[in-house]
């Protein structure tokens, strides 16, 4: 496996409050983390971060081997922000039209669309599922089907890295679990390292294979395995809820 991301010892600031301190982790080609940790821990402050939308205050983030500040190839990264800003849900356009964008930020000017960009898109809603909604208004479907729209247009640039910020937050059990599914079979078949927040750190583990716990500074990184096992952990969680994130990660 090759190291494709690598944070080393970083600190944020946000003015003189301090929201992240000394946080060191390498992710690999082809891990899946669930990121987790309580409300204000800085799970959003770090992905900001690594993309490179945050300033850091101290320490270095390697990206594909080169520095954030010299790193220029973000059409390999897909990111959904929890709020999804760039995209008005209401705003009068077919879910083709939708994914397309995410080809168009990619093109330097003039931005035209090809033949090959029509193509990469039909087969993004196919490898989803989703392709009998292609001429389908984005306002006119339900929360879960505007999120596989989200992911198609995050992935149709054939990103190595995709980011989620607690992508099913809005979504109902069924679609929830249908959304993940879906990540994980990206992960899986077509190798794309998946980061993704969660506030359900039980959930997650049924599907990441590396959990990355955060509380203003790391706490842990590395296997569910031997997060299970980890006297520390143990130490830390207190063993109700070690076990209920177990319980969770021992039903793969």
């Amino acid at each position: 496996m090759s190291t494709i991301i690598e944070i080393k010892n970083i600190s944020v600031h946000y003015g003189t409050t301090e929201a992240l301190k000394d946080v060191s982790v390498v992710i690999e080609q082809g891990d899946f983390v669930g990121l987790a940790g309580p409300n204000g821990a800085g799970k959003t402050t770090l992905i900001k971060a690594l993309l490179g939308l945050l300033p850091i205050s101290k320490g270095e983030i390697m990206l594909f081997g080169k520095s954030r500040e010299g790193f220029d190839d973000w059409g390999a990264i897909g990111y959904l922000p929890q709020k999804i800003s760039t995209i008005n849900m209401l705003f009068p356009a077919t879910v083709d039209e939708v994914v397309m964008t995410g080809l168009l930020s990619q093109k330097k000017w003039p931005k035209k669309i090809t033949n090959n960009d029509h193509e990469r898109v039909n087969k993004t809603l196919q490898e989803l599922g989703i392709d009998d909604l292609k001429k389908r208004m984005l306002s006119e479907l339900s929360g879960g089907q505007q999120q596989k729209v989200l992911l198609a247009r995050a992935i149709v640039s054939e990103p190595k890295i995709l980011i989620f910020d607690e992508p099913s937050t809005a979504l109902d059990p069924e679609s929830r679990e249908s959304f993940f599914q879906l990540v994980q079979k990206l992960n899986k078949q077509n190798g794309i390292t998946v980061i993704l927040i969660t506030h359900d750190t039980g959930y997650i583990g049924q599907y990441a294979n590396k959990l990355l716990y955060i509380d203003k500074t790391l706490i842990y990184f590395g296997n569910f395995s031997e997060f299970c096992t980890s006297e520390k952990m143990s130490s830390y969680f207190g063993n109700y809820e070690q076990h209920h994130i177990c319980h969770q990660h021992s039903q793969l």
